[in-house]
């Protein structure tokens, strides 16, 4: 069974760890948006293109991001991949290292993505305390 990647909820995923209120992404998304809508958004399995990339601006997280970010897959690979036999130093020789090495590729991507969003975060939190003291 193929599995859908949820784009609301990965809009949702990046947002907390950015520590960035749904308040917050809809005051940056201008004057239509409110938290009510930011957290109907979150429950959209596909958010239409130019809104993706909207919200890609805003959080500074690359549109792929949330079209390609799928937990749910990472631990199943995980899962699937490692059997009481599969183990490096067994007698039987059976390894899996491929698989192993694509999940920690894509974990020190998703490390290196976290980076970033932290240090543009405080980025995010400077330009959001000096709108919130305009007003």
């Amino acid at each position: 069974m193929e599995h859908k990647i949820h784009q609301g909820r990965n809009v949702k995923r990046f947002r907390e760890m950015l520590g960035i209120k749904q308040e917050a992404l809809a005051f940056d998304l201008g004057e239509d948006w409110n938290q009510k809508k930011i957290s109907l958004l979150e429950q959209k399995e596909v958010i239409e293109d130019p809104l993706l990339q909207k919200i890609s601006e805003v959080l500074k997280i690359p549109v792929e991001a949330f079209q390609n970010f799928d937990e749910e897959q990472a631990i199943n690979i995980i899962s699937n991949t490692f059997h009481d036999e599969a183990f490096i130093g067994n007698s039987g020789g059976t390894y899996n290292i491929n698989p192993l090495e694509k999940i920690i590729t894509l974990h020190e991507e998703k490390i290196a993505l976290y980076e970033r969003m932290l240090k543009e975060k405080d980025e995010m939190m400077l330009r959001l305390e000096k709108l919130i003291s305009t007003k």
